[in-house]
């Protein structure tokens, strides 16, 4: 019976265009993967800083782990709770301007830990509805009553806080939307805070790092607490959450997914505090990728393609999910990766391949792309 369902599912899927089957990386070399035998050039990373491919760090992460082993061994709450984890965590928390920080294994763990936890039933959650996906997963377990709003549209959100104003309420959105790639209306946000006075969980996992001073992000003057991971412009893996006074200990008190999980090891937060030294020193970098996407995303335009995106990551409108999965066929016997994102990671019809840009990625890059693009895309009508 469960494999005639899902024999039946997966068909489904493949006759929507939505089936998916990620392809084996053998190899990666800075810019470039190795893919079924093949060299590609790849437009499908996080690693918006190129660094962690970085010998540097490479270096300073292999240390770590010589010194003080591979595991943590136990939950944070039993003998997990090391004191280089806090040092790092509290290193985390001054320089991006927070009273407080926790690391978790990943960014979707850290997202359900705090929207689970921090909101109950008698709550109210209002969401940007292009969120990711953990979010909304931790508004599901959080029993609180929740409300989207159009993206980005201060204005929705607006009548939604009015329609609300008795209640208490938290407002969840990302300051660089991952699939999008527009940033937070920040200005208008920060008025709407202000009159109603909620509590703002903003994701900038797209953002530190790669944005903002020292690579701080966009969003701080507007959230209340701040979501980020390291297995983006930070080229490590886990992820943190930045807090404010008091919050981290009722994490600890109350939140499953923290209490219940094994905590990264000693190495990981050895390893966290050295990437402030390179993140802080990397604007060489950051002024890299500005000019890099902004150069991608004009050349796209120019070239007759409808693109969204104010930074790093772009987002090129296909439509059609199996003509974007089409599409990126095409580009990959060019010679380019390129993630075509489908429903439901966006939705349905409104197909998009994601172009992330990194630091490495250099002028002549951009032109292959768009050259390749024009030809891939007169050839899949």
């Amino acid at each position: 019976m469960f494999e005639k369902r899902f024999k039946n599912r997966l068909l489904t899927q493949q006759q929507a265009g939505l089936y998916r089957r990620p392809p084996e990386v053998s190899e990666r070399e800075g810019k470039y993967l190795r893919i079924c035998g093949k060299k590609v050039l790849n437009f499908a990373s996080n690693d918006y800083l190129g660094l962690s491919d970085c010998a540097e760090l490479k270096e300073r992460v292999a240390e770590n782990f010589r010194k003080y082993g591979t595991s943590s061994s136990s939950s944070r709450l039993v003998s997990g709770h090391y004191s280089v984890i806090s040092q790092a965590e509290k290193a985390y928390a001054k320089h991006f301007g927070y009273a407080d920080a926790l690391f978790f294994p990943s960014g979707y763990q850290a997202n359900l830990a705090i929207i689970s936890t921090l909101f109950e039933q008698g709550d109210t959650v209002i969401f940007d509805k292009h969120i990711h996906a953990s979010s909304v997963k931790g508004m599901g377990l959080s029993k609180a009553e929740f409300l989207g709003y159009r993206h980005n549209s201060m204005s929705h959100l607006a009548r939604r806080l009015e329609a609300r104003k008795e209640k208490q309420v938290g407002v969840l959105t990302e300051s660089l939307f991952s699939m999008d790639g527009d940033f937070l209306d920040l200005e208008s946000f920060k008025e709407l805070k202000a009159s109603y006075g909620f509590l703002s969980v903003i994701d900038e996992a797209h953002a530190f790092g790669a944005t903002g001073k020292s690579g701080c992000g966009v969003a701080r003057e507007a959230a209340d607490i701040g979501v980020g991971t390291f297995g983006k412009a930070f080229g490590l893996f886990g992820a943190f959450a930045l807090l404010p006074k008091g919050f981290k200990d009722y994490l600890f008190n109350f939140s499953s997914p923290l209490i219940y999980s094994t905590t990264l090891p000693e190495a990981h937060a050895a390893s966290a505090l050295d990437l402030l030294d390179i993140i802080t020193t990397s604007e060489d970098k950051r002024e890299h990728l500005r000019r890099s996407s902004r150069l991608m995303k004009e050349s796209l335009i120019e070239a007759g393609f409808q693109v969204k995106g104010d930074a790093h990551i772009l987002a090129v409108e296909i439509g059609e999910e199996t003509r974007a999965a089409s599409i990126a066929g095409e580009l990959f016997e060019r010679d380019i990766f390129v993630f075509p994102a489908r429903y439901p990671t966006v939705p349905m019809g409104k197909a998009i391949l994601r172009i992330g840009m990194t630091a490495l990625h250099e002028e002549e890059d951009v032109h292959h792309l768009v050259d390749a693009l024009e030809k891939a895309h007169e050839k899949v009508r």
